[in-house]
C-alpha cells in the first residue's frame, strides 16, 4: 500500500503567507471584516468601564434621575454590535466560501497538469482528502481563525488600555501573567501538531481505503473478501481514534491551564483591590471593573489560545494543500515553441531510454522511425515496454535519454495542447464520463456539432445500437459507462477519439475484452479509422493486426522483429510461432463450440 507523506517542520508562519494570493482577490471583504472585529473588540473592552461608571455615578450615590441618558447609550451601543456580529458573520462566510472555491479549482487545475508519473505514487484517497478535508479545514482558519484572532488582539489591547486608565498597579498582575502564557503556548503548540500531522495522515489513507472499497465492491464480493477489508479498516480507524484522543487531551490540557492562570490573577485581583477600596485608594465600581477585566481578558487570551491549537492542527492540513500546488510535472511546457507548427505524423526514436521513477529500465538505446500514415502493430509479452513505446508517442512521459521526434522536430519543443489534440487514443478498458452519449462523444473535440457527433458514430459502427436505445443520443452512459457494455463503450470512446480527426493514433488492445461480434465490429471500424493516419496498435490477438504495415515484436524493450504479417510469418521465428499458437487455440474453440451448438 502506498504510505501518505510525512511532514515533520515546526509550526510555520510563513507557510501560511502562501495563501495570500488567493486572499487577495477578497481583500476588502478582508478588510471590512478586519474593522469590525476592531470596533466588536473595543465595544466589548468598553462595557465594563461603562459598569464601573454605573456604578460610581449612580448606583453608589443613588443617583438615578438621569439614569436614563446612561441605558439609551448603553442600548445604543449593544444594538450597533448586534449589527457588527452580523457583518463579521457575513463577511467571514463570503471569505471562507470564495477560498474554498478558488483553492479547490486551483488544485484541480493542478492535477490536470500533472504527469502520469504523479498519479503512478499517488493514490486517489490522499487526492480527495486534500482536496476535500484538508481545504476545508485551512479555509475555516484562514475565515474564521482570523476573525477571532482579531477581536482576541483589539480587546486585549482595549483592555490593556483601560486597565492603565483606571489604575496601573492592579493591571500590573494581569500584565505579569502574559510571559507565562507565552511560555506554555510555545511547549504545546509543537507537540499538538506532531499529533494533528498524525491525524492528517491517517484520515487521507482511510479516505482511499473507502475510495478503494467503493471502485473494488465488486471484485470484494466475488473473493469474498469483505471482512478482511472490515479488519483493515478497523485497524486504521482504531490509530486514528487513539492519535486524535492524544490530540485532544493535549488541546483539553492546554485550555485550563491558561483558565487556571485567569483565576489566580483574578484572585490577586480580588484581594489587593479589596483590600484598595477598603482603604479609599479606588472606587468599587472600579474593582468590579478589574474582575470583570480579568476575567474578560483572559476570555480573548484563551481564544487565541484555542486559535494557535487549531491553527496548529490546520496547519498539517495546510502542509498537504500546499505539498499538492507545489507539485512540479515532469512533463514541463517550452515556451520558445512555435505555436503554429502542423503535426501530419512522422515519428523517430533516437536512442531512447525511460525507466519509471523507482524502477528499472522498461527501454534503452530504442531506435524506431515510422513513416507518415503507417500502420505499426507492437507485439510481445506483459511488461515488454509496448505500453511504454505509446505512452511515449503521447508524451506522458518523456525519455529518461534520447529523443523523441515528430516530423522533424524534438517533440518536447511542441506545445502539449497542439501534440494531444493530434492525438486520437483508444485504451484497452473504456472510461466513459458520466452524461449522455453525446456528451461523451464531444469530450474529443468540445465545439463539435451534433452533425459531427453522428458521422463519427457511423463511420466507428456505433450510431446503428445507438439509435436502438430510448433515448438515443441523449442516453445517460451512467458512473464510468456503467449503464453500456464493454462493446458499448469502446465503441463510444472510439468515436470520440475520432470525432477530432487526429493524425496520430494510438490503440491499446482495443478489442481484448470484448465478444466476437462486436470485436467484428471494432475492427471493421479500426481499419476505416486508421486510414492515412499514423497509427500504433497494441493488440493480444494476433489475428487483428494481419493488415498492419509492419508487426514490431517487443521483447525486454527491444525489436526482435520487424515485418509485415506475411514476412514474419515466412521467417518462422519468433511472431510465427506465437500466431500459430493463437491460431490452433482459436480453431479449438471454436470447434468445440459447433460440436456443444
Amino acid at each position: 500500500m502506498i504510505q501518505e507523506k510525512e511532514f515533520k517542520s515546526k509550526i510555520n508562519f510563513k507557510l501560511w503567507k502562501k495563501f495570500i494570493s488567493f486572499i487577495n482577490p477578497y481583500k476588502y471583504y478582508m478588510l471590512g471584516l478586519i474593522i469590525v472585529m476592531l470596533i466588536v473588540g473595543a465595544i466589548d473592552a468598553t462595557f465594563p468601564f461603562l459598569t464601573k461608571y454605573a456604578i460610581d455615578r449612580y448606583v453608589i450615590p443613588k443617583y438615578m434621575q438621569c439614569f436614563y441618558k446612561f441605558i439609551i447609550i448603553f442600548s445604543s451601543i449593544i444594538v450597533v454590535q448586534t449589527l457588527n456580529v452580523f457583518l463579521l458573520i457575513y463577511f467571514a462566510g463570503k471569505i471562507e466560501t470564495h477560498l474554498a472555491h478558488d483553492i479547490r479549482k486551483a488544485g484541480f487545475e493542478k492535477l490536470q497538469e500533472l504527469s502520469l508519473s504523479f498519479y503512478d505514487t499517488t493514490q486517489t484517497g490522499f487526492l480527495m482528502a486534500r482536496l476535500m478535508s484538508d481545504i476545508r479545514k485551512v479555509t475555516s482558519i484562514l475565515a474564521w481563525g482570523l476573525t477571532d484572532f482579531v477581536w482576541g488582539f483589539s480587546s486585549m489591547l482595549f483592555i490593556f488600555f483601560y486597565l492603565l486608565v483606571l489604575n496601573w498597579k492592579l493591571g500590573f498582575f494581569i500584565i505579569l501573567s502574559i510571559p507565562f502564557l507565552f511560555l506554555i503556548s510555545l511547549y504545546f503548540q509543537n507537540k499538538i501538531l506532531k499529533q494533528y500531522r498524525k491525524v492528517r495522515k491517517l484520515n487521507s489513507e482511510i479516505t482511499s481505503m473507502f475510495n478503494e472499497g467503493i471502485i473494488g465492491a465488486k471484485t470484494t464480493k466475488i473473493l469474498a473478501t469483505e471482512d478482511q477489508h472490515l479488519n483493515d479498516l478497523k485497524e486504521q480507524t482504531e490509530s486514528m481514534k487513539k492519535v486524535s484522543i492524544k490530540a485532544t487531551v493535549l488541546s483539553s490540557i492546554y485550555t485550563p491551564i491558561v483558565m487556571s492562570i485567569g483565576s489566580i490573577t483574578t484572585a490577586f485581583i480580588i484581594y489587593f483591590g479589596g483590600n484598595w477600596v477598603y482603604t479609599g485608594f479606588i472606587s468599587f465600581g472600579t474593582l468590579v471593573a478589574f474582575i470583570n477585566y480579568s476575567i474578560q481578558f483572559f476570555e480573548p487570551i484563551r481564544e487565541i489560545a484555542r486559535i494557535i491549537a487549531d491553527l496548529v492542527s490546520a496547519q498539517a492540513a495546510a502542509e498537504r494543500v500546499l505539498d499538492l500546488l507545489n507539485t512540479k510535472s515532469d512533463i514541463t511546457e517550452n515556451k520558445s515553441v512555435n505555436p503554429d507548427f502542423s503535426i501530419k505524423g512522422e515519428i523517430v526514436f533516437k536512442n531512447v531510454s525511460f525507466k519509471y521513477k523507482n524502477g528499472d529500465y522498461v527501454l534503452q538505446n530504442f531506435n524506431l522511425k515510422v513513416k507518415k500514415g503507417e500502420i505499426i502493430a507492437l507485439v510481445g509479452e506483459t511488461g515488454s515496454g509496448k505500453s511504454t513505446i505509446v505512452n511515449l508517442v503521447s508524451r506522458f512521459y518523456e525519455p529518461t535519454n534520447g529523443v523523441i521526434y515528430i516530423d522533424g522536430m524534438d517533440y518536447r519543443k511542441i506545445p502539449l495542447k497542439k501534440l494531444r489534440s493530434s492525438l486520437g487514443y483508444v485504451l484497452q478498458t473504456p472510461h466513459l464520463f458520466s452524461g449522455t452519449i453525446s456528451e461523451n462523444i464531444r469530450y474529443g473535440k468540445l465545439y463539435a456539432t451534433m452533425h459531427e457527433i453522428i458521422v463519427a458514430a457511423k463511420l466507428v459502427n456505433a450510431h446503428d445500437f445507438i439509435i436502438n436505445l430510448e433515448n438515443e443520443y441523449d442516453t445517460d452512459v451512467g458512473e464510468g459507462g456503467s449503464k453500456l457494455s464493454t462493446g458499448q463503450r469502446q465503441l463510444i470512446s472510439l468515436a470520440r477519439a475520432v470525432i477530432a480527426d487526429p493524425k496520430i493514433f494510438i490503440l491499446d488492445e482495443a478489442t481484448s475484452s470484448v465478444d466476437a461480434y462486436t470485436e467484428h465490429l471494432i475492427q471493421d471500424a479500426i481499419m476505416k479509422v486508421l486510414n492515412g493516419r499514423t497509427s500504433f496498435v497494441i493488440a493480444h490477438r494476433l489475428s487483428t493486426i494481419r493488415k498492419a504495415d509492419r508487426i514490431l515484436v517487443i521483447q525486454n524493450g527491444k525489436i526482435i522483429e520487424d515485418g509485415s504479417h506475411n514476412q514474419l510469418m515466412r521467417k518462422r521465428k519468433h511472431y510465427y510461432s506465437l500466431y500459430m499458437k493463437q491460431f490452433v487455440e482459436e480453431k479449438g474453440k471454436q470447434l468445440l463450440g459447433e460440436i456443444g451448438s
